[in-house]
């Protein structure tokens, strides 16, 4: 079967992407090692879940409207870099803290807060719908069927559940999760100086219209 796409360069374009050190992946890291594998999987579903939202908003052309609506990218600029920041306010204070409450932090990071995190992070970063639309635009072509940008959508989708769980897996190994217990101040100290820079980022880069 022929197809009127180049998925293999698709799916390399998705995948340096979503490997690539960012915000969701630090999140997954930080909530697999201090909560466990449980809410770190939860986290990276969240994360899969906004993935592909965005995904199929840029197949059905949402992108290119998105991207001319000057306003909408920068109210989501915005809530997105207020929220890195409120994420790195958070390990600032638990790392200042030192040992914290254990109920306290079960119940920061319980599964379902864990995926709504996940999903606010992806939901809130106008980059995701910029690069879905630029990915699209770069891999497919005006005979693309329906069905083969169900079969992309789906591809995408799979691979970014595979990195981010696998990343939730990762680092919620037995040896990495005790290596946290141990410096667990310098951790969370470390992830609120990378929460506060990508926000800060987010927050004084002007995307491209």
């Amino acid at each position: 079967m022929s197809l009127s796409f180049d998925l293999p360069l698709i799916l390399a374009a998705a995948f340096v992407s979503s490997a690539s050190p960012g915000p969701a992946t630090l999140a997954i890291a930080d909530t697999a090692m201090q909560a466990g594998r449980r809410s770190g999987l939860a986290l990276a579903a969240g994360v899969v879940t906004g993935s592909l939202a965005w995904s199929i908003a840029a197949a059905l052309g949402l992108a290119a409207v998105m991207a001319a609506s000057a306003w909408m990218l920068e109210v989501m600029r915005y809530c997105g870099g207020a929220y890195l920041l409120y994420l790195a306010c958070k390990s600032a204070r638990s790392a200042l803290r030192g040992t914290a409450d254990p109920e306290r932090v079960a119940v920061e990071v319980s599964p379902s807060r864990a995926y709504a995190t996940g999903l606010a992070l992806h939901l809130t970063n106008p980059k995701a719908i910029l690069f879905f639309g630029s990915l699209y635009t770069l891999g497919l072509s005006p005979r693309t069927s329906p069905a083969e940008l169900i079969l992309v959508i789906a591809a995408v989708g799979l691979q970014s559940a595979a990195i981010f769980t696998g990343y939730a897996l990762l680092f919620s190994h037995g040896r990495i999760a005790q290596a946290y217990r141990r410096l667990r101040r310098w951790f969370d100290g470390a992830f609120a100086l990378l929460f506060a820079g990508a926000g800060l980022r987010m927050l004084t880069t002007r995307l491209p219209t």
